[in-house]
């Protein structure tokens, strides 16, 4: 077998955790834009055209505003953290803590958004730390928890 597949080359030392990088990269860099171009656009209106808006108007700017955050916030959370007895998966705002007993595999296919994760029970569930667009850190972290599966059913039989 080469040293490429062998289960225990690639096992990390746990507790580990997986963020996207590009994902996180984009959520801070185009946030920072999208706040000083608002701002910029803001201040450089007149006073009188500020104050032609009203309550309700500047309200709805700050709901949209803090809509983005939230979905920057949640874009940028997703994380896989693999402990000694579980894996801990977390989408958006959604957590998951799978026993190692409950995950058969990882794939992440070429062209695919992010990687997937199949179940004990039939199911499968996305794992959006490991993202396609982040190339061979998402496949090299998707080989470490591969690792830790195959370990983990190699612990079980």
């Amino acid at each position: 077998m080469p040293a490429a597949s062998d289960p225990s080359s690639g096992l990390p030392s746990l507790p580990r955790t997986w963020r996207p990088m590009g994902v996180r990269i984009a959520v801070i860099g185009f946030g920072v834009m999208l706040f000083v171009v608002c701002a910029a656009a803001w201040f450089g209106f007149p006073q009188d055209v500020r104050d032609r808006f009203n309550i309700l108007q500047r309200i709805t700017l700050l709901v949209l505003g803090g809509g983005f955050v939230t979905i920057g916030w949640a874009l940028g959370r997703a994380r896989v953290t693999a402990e000694m007895g579980a894996l801990v998966v977390v989408n958006g705002f959604r957590r998951r803590r799978l026993a190692w007993q409950e995950v058969l595999a990882i794939h992440l296919p070429p062209g695919a958004p992010w990687a997937t994760l199949d179940l004990a029970d039939g199911t499968t569930l996305s794992a959006m730390a490991f993202q396609g667009s982040d190339g061979k850190v998402a496949r090299d972290g998707v080989r470490q928890v591969r690792a830790l599966i195959d370990r983990a059913d190699a612990r079980d039989n």
